[in-house]
């Protein structure tokens, strides 16, 4: 039968978490409840999903999604990611696609591992998922006398190809 465990499947059969389970219920009960979604989330699943604090007391929702199903979760983004965060209430959500990184060759080794897999990339592929639907459009690096470093984005949301808000 068709239920929640069909919407998490974890690497090498793990088992889920048990907030990993409620928000894989959170999907399933989506599913079955908004029309709209209905026909997108049928064939969509997720790989993780952990529960992180940001500033102040308040609490995010980072949802791991897997690579392939990227394009699929982006039709629905904005929908999907509303409803999930009605449902989880003063949450944020975030849906961030699995990717992987892969050590650089050793010293003689002629094999060369792609550009999409080295950590930089894959950082900044998280980074371009962090602030979807906008667009980044800019980023400044400002380095402190103690050794740490502030990240600012410059973001655009474009709606319908024109100029909506910058943040």
């Amino acid at each position: 039968m068709y239920s929640a465990s069909r919407k998490i499947q974890k690497d090498k059969g793990a088992e889920p978490s048990e907030f990993e389970d409620t928000v894989a219920q959170a999907l399933f009960d989506l599913e079955n409840t908004v029309p709209e979604l209905k026909s997108d989330l049928k064939d969509l699943f997720i790989n993780s999903a952990t529960q992180i604090d940001i500033s102040g007391n308040r609490k995010a929702i980072v949802v791991h999604v897997p690579y392939r199903l990227r394009k699929g979760y982006r039709k629905i983004h904005l929908k999907l990611v509303r409803e999930l965060e009605k449902k989880f209430s003063g949450k944020e959500v975030v849906l961030i696609a699995t990717r992987r990184i892969v050590r650089p060759p050793k010293k003689g080794s002629a094999v060369q591992r792609p550009r999409s897999r080295t950590l930089t990339a894959v950082h900044e592929a998280m980074l371009e998922d962090i602030v979807y639907p906008a667009e980044i459009v800019g980023k400044r690096i400002r380095y402190r006398l103690d050794g740490s470093k502030i990240i600012k984005v410059i973001a655009t949301l474009l709606v319908n190809g024109s100029f909506e808000k910058q943040f």
